[in-house]
């Protein structure tokens, strides 16, 4: 809905576990422990973890009992070694089988604030997210057991909101570790959003 009908191939339903990107095969599953899903049967080497759940590296290892030889985070982790491409990727080691890339605001300010300190140097920064609804907000105004704002309607709202990306740039940047700051708007939008530094 948010980002349209796949175009690239054909894409059908082969049976009740299986689709078909044009020919080519793919498995589905609908299993929640992750350690329970087949992966080595299915031939996948890699498995992106992107439930938000399993972001620390001993629940997001689960899936390499399924057969899967290596697992990429799509959150920040607090124990699991993480990586931005442009910034970090070329201190990964082969031996490292469960990481984190970080989020989607780190991927957008880590490289930014990577330009700035190498050519300038930074004492000390503040970023703002704009960032569009996420699946963890409230669809009506409701209880939060974070806090008040996060019980705001989504879709009627701008809520000031935390962000841990300018903590997580300082762990793909150690020279800048301490150095930022942050805070998050989120905006009534689908998708698209903006970081400023």
């Amino acid at each position: 809905s948010v980002h349209g009908q796949w175009k690239s191939h054909e894409l059908r339903s082969k049976d009740e576990k299986t689709l078909l990107f044009g020919e080519k095969p793919v498995k589905v599953f609908g299993i929640r422990n992750p350690e329970e899903i087949p992966w080595g049967e299915a031939g996948a080497d890699f498995v992106v973890e992107s439930t938000g759940v399993f972001t620390d590296k001993d629940k997001a290892a689960a899936h390499l009992k399924g057969g899967a030889k290596k697992v990429v985070i799509s959150a920040p982790s607090k124990d699991a070694p993480m990586f931005v491409v442009g910034v970090n990727e070329h201190e990964y080691k082969p031996a490292l089988n469960v990481v984190s890339n970080a989020s989607c605001t780190t991927n957008c300010l880590a490289p930014l604030a990577k330009v700035i300190n190498d050519r300038f140097g930074i004492v000390e920064g503040l970023m703002t997210t704009v960032h569009s609804i996420t699946a963890t907000q409230k669809t009506v105004d409701g209880p939060s057991a974070k806090d008040w704002r996060g019980g705001r309607a989504a879709s009627f709202n701008i809520i000031p909101s935390s962000t841990g990306a300018a903590k997580a740039v300082g762990k793909v940047l150690p020279a800048l570790n301490g150095k930022l700051t942050g805070m998050s708007f989120r905006v009534p939008t689908v998708d698209v959003s903006v970081v400023d530094l």
